[in-house]
């Protein structure tokens, strides 16, 4: 799943219109949909308000884990795997 699958469903999730989360995060309904249909990629600042606004995880919504409370996990986790392999 896409981030802007990603951010789609979590919007659905939410019960919200695209109008309804463009206004409340004060952007543009369009900006919103090319996020969602990814004709654009937020940039970094606008995935924390997304992440923030929809309570999950950047890992989440940047594909990483397929939970939404889930987080990747911390370096020296990642380092112990990443040896392992």
């Amino acid at each position: 799943m896409s981030i802007g699958e990603r951010l789609q469903t979590l919007r659905k999730q939410a019960g919200l219109t695209q109008k309804q989360v463009a206004e409340i995060l004060k952007m543009s309904k369009p900006i919103v949909s090319q996020y969602e249909s990814n004709q654009r990629t937020p940039s970094l600042g606008k995935l924390i308000r997304f992440s923030r606004f929809y309570n999950a995880s950047l890992d989440y919504i940047c594909e990483n884990v397929d939970e939404k409370g889930k987080f990747l996990g911390d370096l020296e986790s990642l380092l112990k795997n990443d040896k392992n392999d």
